[in-house]
């Protein structure tokens, strides 16, 4: 207890500091979020509460990951009474699961399971990487169920690697079809973020948030940095997209040092929270 007592200015100041600075994100219109699969090694409902604990108030659910804690299966093997357990868990941390993905390579067929899945929970953006083929169909889904998609970047030999192939393929397509730029996979492709962020245009709907270290560019899967500490011009990026009007989901996903997670994103946040403070402050 007296160690609890010694530690609790420092909690104090930290929540204090992270209340000032993410009013303005909000009334930006920038929505902060965390991908689930920063803690994939934990359960989604593990995650929620962990979001929360960093007070992030939305979730991009990662598909694959199991509910926990006495709810069985995935998101998308869950039956109708488990969804209603899990959303409710949800709002009782205050956090919302606002978005889901990354879903690829899936059957046809399986697109209209995973629009009616997001309909029933309320869910307002499907990550993912639909087969060129499907990309019309997806569209048709889309605006069926009034959902947007944000097509997702993996790198090589993803098909949306490089920002020309998205735009290339999603010409003629309605404007619920858009895009989600991983900014850290960008940069290991030789991409330069901000031009990807200039090519996407109006078709931008969500920013995955990753840094990454000299080390890493031309190659494919690798470890990211704490946002700030690599990189990636992440100021320069912020910029951009307020001159770009940007409306929409910034996603952090840290595929880095399992031992210091929360620590790490705990950084994020506040990096995130202090950068569109300081670039909205004289804006009321």
């Amino acid at each position: 207890m007296k160690k609890l007592f010694n530690f609790l200015p420092v909690l104090i100041l930290v929540f204090f500091w992270n209340f000032s600075f993410a009013e303005k994100p909000e009334k930006s219109g920038w929505k902060l979020a965390i991908q689930s699969y920063t803690f994939h090694k934990f359960s989604l409902k593990e995650s929620i509460e962990k979001a929360s604990q960093l007070g992030i108030k939305n979730v991009e659910a990662f598909y694959n990951q199991p509910l926990g804690d006495g709810l069985e299966g995935t998101l998308l093997t869950m039956d109708e009474a488990t969804q209603k357990q899990l959303l409710a868990y949800a709002k009782s941390q205050n956090v919302k699961i606002i978005a889901t993905g990354v879903v690829s390579n899936k059957k046809r067929d399986d697109w209209e399971k995973i629009f009616k899945l997001a309909s029933s929970m309320g869910i307002e953006i499907i990550t993912c990487e639909p087969k060129y083929e499907d990309l019309k169909y997806v569209d048709e889904l889309a605006n069926k169920y009034k959902i947007d998609v944000a097509i997702h970047n993996h790198p090589k030999p993803s098909d949306y690697w490089n920002p020309d192939l998205f735009l290339e393929n999603v010409k003629g397509l309605s404007e619920r079809i858009g895009g989600c730029a991983d900014i850290g996979h960008w940069k290991r492709m030789g991409v330069d973020p901000v031009e990807g962020l200039k090519k996407y245009g109006n078709r931008l709907k969500v920013v995955h948030l990753k840094d990454i270290e000299a080390k890493q560019e031309g190659k494919g899967y690798q470890d990211d940095v704490v946002l700030g500490k690599g990189i990636i011009k992440i100021d320069t990026i912020f910029k951009e997209l307020k001159n770009q009007k940007f409306k929409g989901l910034f996603a952090i996903e840290f595929e880095g040092d399992q031992q210091s997670l929360m620590a790490d994103v705990q950084e994020y946040v506040q990096f995130f929270n202090k950068s569109v403070f300081d670039l909205f402050k004289n804006q009321q």
